[in-house]
Protein backbone atom coordinates (compact mmCIF):
# COMPACT_ATOMS: atom_id res chain seq x y z
CA UNK A 1 0.00 0.00 0.00
CA UNK A 2 1.38 3.41 -0.98
CA UNK A 3 1.47 5.99 1.80
CA UNK A 4 1.85 9.77 1.68
CA UNK A 5 3.31 10.77 5.00
CA UNK A 6 5.50 13.86 5.05
CA UNK A 7 9.08 13.69 6.29
CA UNK A 8 8.03 15.82 9.24
CA UNK A 9 5.26 13.37 10.17
CA UNK A 10 7.70 10.47 10.02
CA UNK A 11 9.83 12.02 12.77
CA UNK A 12 7.06 10.87 15.13
CA UNK A 13 7.98 7.25 15.99
CA UNK A 14 4.30 6.27 16.21
CA UNK A 15 3.60 7.58 12.71
CA UNK A 16 6.77 5.92 11.42
CA UNK A 17 5.55 2.62 12.86
CA UNK A 18 2.10 3.07 11.30
CA UNK A 19 3.77 3.81 7.95
CA UNK A 20 5.83 0.60 8.07
CA UNK A 21 2.74 -1.46 8.86
CA UNK A 22 0.54 0.18 6.22
CA UNK A 23 3.09 -0.37 3.48
CA UNK A 24 2.89 -4.13 3.94
CA UNK A 25 -0.85 -4.23 3.15
CA UNK A 26 -1.66 -5.09 -0.48
CA UNK A 27 -5.43 -4.73 0.17
CA UNK A 28 -6.05 -8.27 -1.12
CA UNK A 29 -9.06 -8.74 1.16
CA UNK A 30 -8.25 -12.26 2.36
CA UNK A 31 -8.60 -10.97 5.91
CA UNK A 32 -12.30 -10.22 5.39
CA UNK A 33 -13.17 -13.92 5.18
CA UNK A 34 -11.96 -14.59 8.73
CA UNK A 35 -12.92 -11.31 10.41
CA UNK A 36 -15.62 -11.96 12.99
CA UNK A 37 -17.26 -8.54 12.67
CA UNK A 38 -17.23 -8.53 8.87
CA UNK A 39 -18.67 -12.05 8.72
CA UNK A 40 -21.44 -10.88 11.03
CA UNK A 41 -22.11 -7.34 9.77
CA UNK A 42 -21.00 -7.45 6.13
CA UNK A 43 -19.73 -3.85 6.25
CA UNK A 44 -16.32 -3.26 4.66
CA UNK A 45 -15.57 -0.65 7.30
CA UNK A 46 -15.94 -3.41 9.90
CA UNK A 47 -13.27 -5.52 8.23
CA UNK A 48 -9.49 -5.25 8.72
CA UNK A 49 -9.03 -3.92 5.19
CA UNK A 50 -11.71 -1.29 5.66
CA UNK A 51 -10.37 -0.22 9.05
CA UNK A 52 -6.86 0.00 7.61
CA UNK A 53 -8.08 2.49 5.00
CA UNK A 54 -9.84 4.52 7.69
CA UNK A 55 -6.74 4.52 9.91
CA UNK A 56 -4.49 5.42 6.99
CA UNK A 57 -6.64 8.43 6.14
CA UNK A 58 -6.69 9.53 9.78
CA UNK A 59 -2.94 9.23 10.27
CA UNK A 60 -1.92 10.71 6.90
CA UNK A 61 -4.22 13.69 7.28
CA UNK A 62 -3.22 14.13 10.91
CA UNK A 63 -6.95 14.33 11.69
CA UNK A 64 -8.63 14.09 15.05
CA UNK A 65 -10.51 10.80 15.23
CA UNK A 66 -13.98 11.18 13.72
CA UNK A 67 -17.17 9.55 14.98
CA UNK A 68 -17.04 7.18 12.00
CA UNK A 69 -13.55 5.84 12.59
CA UNK A 70 -14.16 5.66 16.35
CA UNK A 71 -17.27 3.57 15.73
CA UNK A 72 -15.55 1.07 13.46
CA UNK A 73 -12.32 0.81 15.48
CA UNK A 74 -14.42 0.33 18.63
CA UNK A 75 -16.18 -2.55 16.86
CA UNK A 76 -12.86 -4.32 16.27
CA UNK A 77 -12.51 -7.27 18.65
CA UNK A 78 -8.71 -7.41 18.32
CA UNK A 79 -9.23 -11.13 17.78
CA UNK A 80 -6.24 -10.97 15.35
CA UNK A 81 -7.70 -13.65 13.09
CA UNK A 82 -6.75 -11.34 10.23
CA UNK A 83 -3.08 -11.68 11.18
CA UNK A 84 -3.28 -15.47 10.98
CA UNK A 85 -4.82 -15.11 7.51
CA UNK A 86 -2.78 -12.25 6.02
CA UNK A 87 -0.21 -13.48 3.44
CA UNK A 88 1.75 -10.23 3.72
CA UNK A 89 2.34 -10.28 7.47
CA UNK A 90 0.56 -6.98 8.16
CA UNK A 91 0.99 -6.16 11.85
CA UNK A 92 -2.66 -5.20 12.36
CA UNK A 93 -2.42 -5.66 16.14
CA UNK A 94 -0.01 -2.77 16.62
CA UNK A 95 -1.68 -0.61 13.98
CA UNK A 96 -5.07 -0.75 15.70
CA UNK A 97 -3.32 -0.13 19.04
CA UNK A 98 -1.90 3.09 17.57
CA UNK A 99 -5.35 4.06 16.31
CA UNK A 100 -6.94 3.47 19.72
CA UNK A 101 -4.35 5.66 21.39
CA UNK A 102 -5.00 8.39 18.80
CA UNK A 103 -8.75 8.11 19.38
CA UNK A 104 -8.22 8.39 23.13
CA UNK A 105 -6.12 11.52 22.63
CA UNK A 106 -8.24 13.32 20.03
CA UNK A 107 -11.87 12.16 20.21
CA UNK A 108 -14.30 13.36 22.86
CA UNK A 109 -16.74 10.60 23.70
CA UNK A 110 -20.19 11.14 25.17
CA UNK A 111 -20.46 11.66 28.92
CA UNK A 112 -22.03 8.21 29.31
CA UNK A 113 -19.23 6.50 27.38
CA UNK A 114 -16.57 8.30 29.39
CA UNK A 115 -18.21 7.35 32.68
CA UNK A 116 -18.66 3.69 31.69
CA UNK A 117 -15.04 3.42 30.57
CA UNK A 118 -13.81 5.16 33.72
CA UNK A 119 -15.85 2.70 35.81
CA UNK A 120 -14.34 -0.28 33.97
CA UNK A 121 -10.81 1.07 34.39
CA UNK A 122 -11.39 1.69 38.10
CA UNK A 123 -12.96 -1.69 38.91
CA UNK A 124 -11.83 -4.49 36.60
CA UNK A 125 -8.04 -4.32 37.00
CA UNK A 126 -8.33 -4.41 40.81
CA UNK A 127 -9.36 -7.87 42.10
CA UNK A 128 -10.52 -6.57 45.50
CA UNK A 129 -12.70 -3.88 43.95
CA UNK A 130 -13.98 -6.31 41.37
CA UNK A 131 -15.05 -8.78 44.07
CA UNK A 132 -17.00 -6.02 45.82
CA UNK A 133 -18.57 -5.04 42.49
CA UNK A 134 -19.69 -8.63 41.95
CA UNK A 135 -21.54 -8.61 45.28
CA UNK A 136 -23.29 -5.43 44.18
CA UNK A 137 -24.05 -6.97 40.78
CA UNK A 138 -25.71 -9.96 42.43
CA UNK A 139 -28.13 -7.58 44.15
CA UNK A 140 -28.75 -5.51 41.01
CA UNK A 141 -29.33 -8.41 38.57
CA UNK A 142 -33.14 -8.29 38.87
CA UNK A 143 -33.07 -4.76 37.45
CA UNK A 144 -31.25 -5.60 34.20
CA UNK A 145 -34.27 -4.89 32.00
CA UNK A 146 -34.71 -1.50 33.69
CA UNK A 147 -31.12 -0.52 32.93
CA UNK A 148 -31.64 -1.49 29.28
CA UNK A 149 -34.87 0.48 29.11
CA UNK A 150 -33.15 3.69 30.24
CA UNK A 151 -30.27 3.26 27.76
CA UNK A 152 -27.66 1.79 30.11
CA UNK A 153 -27.10 -1.37 28.10
CA UNK A 154 -23.46 -1.53 29.24
CA UNK A 155 -24.53 -1.82 32.89
CA UNK A 156 -27.09 -4.46 31.90
CA UNK A 157 -24.37 -6.40 30.05
CA UNK A 158 -22.16 -6.32 33.16
CA UNK A 159 -25.01 -7.75 35.23
CA UNK A 160 -25.65 -10.46 32.62
CA UNK A 161 -22.03 -11.58 32.86
CA UNK A 162 -21.73 -11.42 36.65
CA UNK A 163 -22.21 -14.62 38.68
CA UNK A 164 -25.78 -14.69 40.10
CA UNK A 165 -24.56 -15.38 43.63
CA UNK A 166 -21.54 -13.12 43.78
CA UNK A 167 -17.85 -14.08 43.74
CA UNK A 168 -16.66 -17.55 44.67
CA UNK A 169 -13.69 -18.17 46.94
CA UNK A 170 -10.96 -15.70 47.84
CA UNK A 171 -8.05 -14.00 46.13
CA UNK A 172 -4.82 -15.87 45.47
CA UNK A 173 -2.44 -15.14 48.34
CA UNK A 174 1.03 -13.79 47.50
CA UNK A 175 3.90 -15.99 48.58
CA UNK A 176 5.96 -19.00 47.60
CA UNK A 177 4.25 -22.31 46.85
CA UNK A 178 6.93 -25.01 47.14
CA UNK A 179 7.41 -27.84 44.67
CA UNK A 180 6.52 -31.38 45.65
CA UNK A 181 9.74 -33.36 45.98
CA UNK A 182 12.84 -32.06 44.25
CA UNK A 183 12.52 -28.57 42.83
CA UNK A 184 13.09 -28.73 39.08
CA UNK A 185 11.89 -25.29 38.02
CA UNK A 186 10.99 -21.95 39.58
CA UNK A 187 8.36 -19.67 38.05
CA UNK A 188 6.30 -16.57 38.79
CA UNK A 189 2.54 -16.77 38.28
CA UNK A 190 0.49 -13.80 37.11
CA UNK A 191 -2.74 -14.33 39.03
CA UNK A 192 -4.82 -11.93 36.94
CA UNK A 193 -7.52 -9.51 38.02
CA UNK A 194 -10.98 -10.52 36.81
CA UNK A 195 -9.99 -14.19 36.98
CA UNK A 196 -9.31 -14.06 40.72
CA UNK A 197 -12.81 -12.80 41.39
CA UNK A 198 -14.71 -14.80 38.79
CA UNK A 199 -12.94 -18.15 39.01
CA UNK A 200 -10.17 -18.38 41.65
CA UNK A 201 -10.01 -22.15 41.22
CA UNK A 202 -8.06 -21.63 37.97
CA UNK A 203 -5.09 -20.26 39.91
CA UNK A 204 -5.51 -22.96 42.54
CA UNK A 205 -5.41 -25.67 39.87
CA UNK A 206 -2.42 -24.02 38.19
CA UNK A 207 -0.40 -23.94 41.40
CA UNK A 208 -1.29 -27.55 42.28
CA UNK A 209 -0.40 -28.77 38.79
CA UNK A 210 2.94 -26.96 38.76
CA UNK A 211 3.86 -28.04 42.32
CA UNK A 212 3.02 -31.63 41.42
CA UNK A 213 5.48 -31.38 38.53
CA UNK A 214 8.33 -30.19 40.74
CA UNK A 215 7.86 -26.49 40.02
CA UNK A 216 8.10 -23.85 42.73
CA UNK A 217 5.57 -21.08 42.17
CA UNK A 218 6.15 -17.49 43.27
CA UNK A 219 3.18 -15.11 43.49
CA UNK A 220 4.73 -11.65 43.98
CA UNK A 221 2.89 -9.31 46.32
CA UNK A 222 3.33 -6.21 44.15
CA UNK A 223 2.35 -7.49 40.71
CA UNK A 224 -0.73 -5.88 39.17
CA UNK A 225 -3.04 -6.20 36.18
CA UNK A 226 -1.11 -7.02 33.00
CA UNK A 227 -2.36 -3.77 31.44
CA UNK A 228 -4.43 -5.37 28.67
CA UNK A 229 -7.69 -3.73 29.65
CA UNK A 230 -6.41 -0.14 29.58
CA UNK A 231 -4.14 -0.87 26.61
CA UNK A 232 -7.10 -1.87 24.44
CA UNK A 233 -8.89 1.31 25.50
CA UNK A 234 -6.03 3.38 24.08
CA UNK A 235 -4.64 4.33 27.48
CA UNK A 236 -1.02 3.65 26.63
CA UNK A 237 0.50 5.44 29.62
CA UNK A 238 -1.63 3.45 32.06
CA UNK A 239 -0.70 0.22 30.29
CA UNK A 240 3.00 1.09 30.39
CA UNK A 241 2.80 1.82 34.12
CA UNK A 242 1.22 -1.59 34.75
CA UNK A 243 3.85 -3.29 32.61
CA UNK A 244 6.67 -1.58 34.50
CA UNK A 245 5.24 -2.56 37.89
CA UNK A 246 5.05 -6.19 36.82
CA UNK A 247 8.54 -6.14 35.35
CA UNK A 248 9.86 -4.72 38.63
CA UNK A 249 7.94 -7.34 40.64
CA UNK A 250 9.18 -10.26 38.55
CA UNK A 251 12.72 -8.92 38.43
CA UNK A 252 12.74 -8.73 42.23
CA UNK A 253 11.28 -12.24 42.53
CA UNK A 254 14.11 -13.62 40.41
CA UNK A 255 16.91 -11.64 41.99
CA UNK A 256 18.13 -14.22 44.51
CA UNK A 257 17.01 -17.34 42.63
CA UNK A 258 16.37 -16.99 38.93
CA UNK A 259 12.94 -17.54 37.43
CA UNK A 260 12.67 -20.07 34.63
CA UNK A 261 9.43 -18.58 33.31
CA UNK A 262 6.57 -16.18 33.86
CA UNK A 263 3.42 -18.32 33.78
CA UNK A 264 0.15 -16.93 32.44
CA UNK A 265 -3.11 -18.88 32.59
CA UNK A 266 -5.29 -16.29 30.84
CA UNK A 267 -4.36 -16.05 27.18
CA UNK A 268 -5.55 -12.45 26.87
CA UNK A 269 -3.00 -11.48 29.51
CA UNK A 270 -0.34 -13.66 27.92
CA UNK A 271 -0.64 -11.92 24.56
CA UNK A 272 0.01 -8.54 26.19
CA UNK A 273 2.83 -9.67 28.50
CA UNK A 274 4.58 -11.31 25.55
CA UNK A 275 4.33 -7.89 23.90
CA UNK A 276 5.95 -5.92 26.75
CA UNK A 277 9.16 -5.74 24.72
CA UNK A 278 7.33 -3.88 21.97
CA UNK A 279 5.25 -1.79 24.36
CA UNK A 280 8.36 -0.43 26.11
CA UNK A 281 10.73 -0.46 23.13
CA UNK A 282 11.41 3.28 23.43
CA UNK A 283 11.85 3.28 27.21
CA UNK A 284 15.59 3.18 27.90
CA UNK A 285 15.10 2.21 31.54
CA UNK A 286 12.90 -0.80 30.81
CA UNK A 287 13.47 -1.89 27.21
CA UNK A 288 15.96 -4.69 27.88
CA UNK A 289 14.15 -6.05 30.92
CA UNK A 290 10.83 -5.89 29.06
CA UNK A 291 12.29 -7.95 26.21
CA UNK A 292 13.67 -10.45 28.73
CA UNK A 293 10.31 -10.80 30.48
CA UNK A 294 8.49 -11.21 27.17
CA UNK A 295 10.93 -13.94 26.20
CA UNK A 296 10.35 -15.79 29.49
CA UNK A 297 6.56 -15.62 29.36
CA UNK A 298 4.72 -18.89 28.74
CA UNK A 299 1.10 -19.89 28.64
CA UNK A 300 0.56 -22.62 31.23
CA UNK A 301 -0.01 -25.20 28.48
CA UNK A 302 3.22 -24.18 26.72
CA UNK A 303 5.16 -24.64 29.93
CA UNK A 304 3.61 -27.98 30.88
CA UNK A 305 4.26 -29.27 27.35
CA UNK A 306 7.91 -28.23 27.70
CA UNK A 307 8.43 -30.10 30.99
CA UNK A 308 6.16 -33.05 30.02
CA UNK A 309 2.83 -33.80 31.63
CA UNK A 310 2.90 -36.45 34.36
CA UNK A 311 1.00 -39.68 33.58
CA UNK A 312 -2.71 -39.32 34.42
CA UNK A 313 -4.08 -41.06 37.50
CA UNK A 314 -7.67 -40.96 36.20
CA UNK A 315 -8.92 -41.59 32.68
CA UNK A 316 -12.34 -40.30 31.68
CA UNK A 317 -12.56 -40.39 27.91
CA UNK A 318 -14.97 -37.46 28.15
CA UNK A 319 -15.65 -35.61 24.91
CA UNK A 320 -14.17 -32.14 25.27
CA UNK A 321 -14.79 -29.32 22.79
CA UNK A 322 -11.63 -27.24 22.84
CA UNK A 323 -12.40 -23.54 22.36
CA UNK A 324 -9.15 -21.89 21.32
CA UNK A 325 -9.35 -18.29 22.50
CA UNK A 326 -8.46 -15.74 19.83
CA UNK A 327 -5.61 -14.46 21.99
CA UNK A 328 -4.31 -18.04 22.17
CA UNK A 329 -4.58 -19.14 18.54
CA UNK A 330 -4.01 -15.81 16.79
CA UNK A 331 -2.26 -13.66 19.39
CA UNK A 332 0.21 -16.25 20.71
CA UNK A 333 -0.05 -18.96 18.03
CA UNK A 334 -0.32 -21.61 20.76
CA UNK A 335 -2.42 -24.27 19.06
CA UNK A 336 -0.94 -27.75 19.37
CA UNK A 337 0.00 -27.88 23.06
CA UNK A 338 -3.44 -27.54 24.72
CA UNK A 339 -5.02 -30.15 22.47
CA UNK A 340 -2.10 -32.57 22.85
CA UNK A 341 -2.07 -32.25 26.65
CA UNK A 342 -5.81 -32.84 26.93
CA UNK A 343 -5.54 -36.02 24.84
CA UNK A 344 -2.54 -37.12 26.87
CA UNK A 345 -4.60 -36.59 30.02
CA UNK A 346 -7.30 -38.97 28.80
CA UNK A 347 -9.85 -36.70 27.16
CA UNK A 348 -11.31 -37.00 23.68
CA UNK A 349 -10.85 -33.61 22.01
CA UNK A 350 -13.34 -32.51 19.37
CA UNK A 351 -12.95 -29.46 17.16
CA UNK A 352 -15.56 -26.69 17.08
CA UNK A 353 -16.75 -25.59 13.61
CA UNK A 354 -15.72 -22.02 12.75
CA UNK A 355 -13.11 -22.23 15.48
CA UNK A 356 -11.41 -19.09 14.16
CA UNK A 357 -14.50 -16.93 14.82
CA UNK A 358 -14.47 -15.03 18.14
CA UNK A 359 -16.92 -15.86 20.93
CA UNK A 360 -17.47 -12.14 21.53
CA UNK A 361 -15.68 -11.78 24.87
CA UNK A 362 -12.56 -9.79 23.89
CA UNK A 363 -11.82 -8.11 27.22
CA UNK A 364 -14.49 -5.48 27.79
CA UNK A 365 -16.01 -5.89 24.31
CA UNK A 366 -18.95 -7.91 25.62
CA UNK A 367 -19.81 -4.90 27.80
CA UNK A 368 -19.08 -2.02 25.42
CA UNK A 369 -20.35 -3.77 22.26
CA UNK A 370 -22.86 -6.13 23.85
CA UNK A 371 -25.17 -6.56 20.85
CA UNK A 372 -22.41 -7.81 18.54
CA UNK A 373 -20.92 -9.87 21.38
CA UNK A 374 -24.27 -11.55 22.05
CA UNK A 375 -24.63 -12.50 18.37
CA UNK A 376 -21.13 -13.95 18.32
CA UNK A 377 -21.79 -15.89 21.52
CA UNK A 378 -24.99 -17.37 20.08
CA UNK A 379 -23.12 -18.35 16.91
CA UNK A 380 -20.33 -19.98 18.93
CA UNK A 381 -22.85 -21.80 21.14
CA UNK A 382 -24.61 -23.25 18.07
CA UNK A 383 -21.31 -24.49 16.71
CA UNK A 384 -20.42 -26.07 20.05
CA UNK A 385 -23.80 -27.77 20.34
CA UNK A 386 -23.37 -29.21 16.84
CA UNK A 387 -20.53 -31.46 18.07
CA UNK A 388 -22.42 -32.48 21.27
CA UNK A 389 -19.48 -32.43 23.73
CA UNK A 390 -19.61 -33.40 27.39
CA UNK A 391 -17.89 -30.13 28.27
CA UNK A 392 -16.14 -27.12 26.77
CA UNK A 393 -12.61 -26.15 27.73
CA UNK A 394 -10.82 -22.84 27.12
CA UNK A 395 -7.62 -21.15 28.23
CA UNK A 396 -8.99 -17.68 28.85
CA UNK A 397 -11.25 -16.45 31.64
CA UNK A 398 -13.04 -14.00 29.35
CA UNK A 399 -14.15 -16.79 27.03
CA UNK A 400 -15.22 -18.96 29.97
CA UNK A 401 -17.36 -16.14 31.42
CA UNK A 402 -18.82 -15.40 27.99
CA UNK A 403 -19.75 -19.01 27.18
CA UNK A 404 -20.83 -20.20 30.63
CA UNK A 405 -24.54 -20.88 30.49
CA UNK A 406 -24.77 -20.49 26.71
CA UNK A 407 -23.57 -23.98 25.78
CA UNK A 408 -25.77 -26.19 28.01
CA UNK A 409 -22.63 -28.06 29.14
CA UNK A 410 -19.90 -27.16 31.67
CA UNK A 411 -17.24 -24.66 30.57
CA UNK A 412 -13.92 -25.02 32.37
CA UNK A 413 -10.28 -24.03 32.04
CA UNK A 414 -7.74 -26.34 30.39
CA UNK A 415 -5.59 -26.38 33.51
CA UNK A 416 -8.51 -27.55 35.66
CA UNK A 417 -8.86 -30.71 33.57
CA UNK A 418 -5.10 -31.33 33.51
CA UNK A 419 -5.01 -30.93 37.29
CA UNK A 420 -7.94 -33.33 37.74
CA UNK A 421 -6.42 -35.97 35.48
CA UNK A 422 -3.09 -35.90 37.30
CA UNK A 423 -4.40 -36.05 40.86
CA UNK A 424 -6.29 -32.84 41.64
CA UNK A 425 -9.97 -32.44 42.49
CA UNK A 426 -12.70 -32.68 39.89
CA UNK A 427 -13.82 -29.18 38.79
CA UNK A 428 -17.14 -28.40 40.47
CA UNK A 429 -19.02 -28.01 37.18
CA UNK A 430 -17.81 -31.44 36.09
CA UNK A 431 -19.03 -33.31 39.17
CA UNK A 432 -22.09 -34.83 37.39
CA UNK A 433 -19.66 -36.32 34.84
CA UNK A 434 -17.06 -37.53 37.33
CA UNK A 435 -18.67 -40.98 37.58
CA UNK A 436 -17.44 -41.73 34.07
CA UNK A 437 -13.81 -41.34 35.13
CA UNK A 438 -11.86 -44.39 36.27
CA UNK A 439 -8.50 -44.62 37.90
CA UNK A 440 -5.71 -45.73 35.59
CA UNK A 441 -4.82 -48.42 38.13
CA UNK A 442 -8.34 -49.89 37.90
CA UNK A 443 -8.24 -49.77 34.09
CA UNK A 444 -4.96 -51.70 34.06
CA UNK A 445 -6.47 -54.34 36.36
CA UNK A 446 -9.54 -54.63 34.08
CA UNK A 447 -7.35 -55.15 31.02
CA UNK A 448 -5.27 -57.71 32.86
Amino acid sequence: MQTKFTSEQLTDPRIAEADRILQRCVHCGLCTATCSTYVLLGDERDSPRGRIYLMKDMFEGNHDASKEITLHVDRCLSCLSCMSTCPGGVDYMHLVDLARAHIEDTHKRSIKDRLIRALLVMVLPDPARFRLALWGAALARPFRSLYRAVGLKEIAAMLDLAPPRGPRGGLTKPGIYPAEGERKKRVALLTGCAQQALRPQINEATIRLLNRHGVEVVVPDDQVCCGALVHHMGRDEDAARAAKRNIDAWTAAGRETALDAIIINASGCGTVVKDYGHMLQRDEGYRERAEEISGKTRDITEFIAEIDLAPPVIWSGLSIAYHSACSMQHGQRVNLQPRALLRQAGFSVVEIPEGHICCGSAGTYNILQSQIADELRARKARNIQSVAPDAVVAGNIGCIAQLQGACQVPVVHTVELLDWATGGPCPGEMTPLSGRAKSVEDLIKEEA
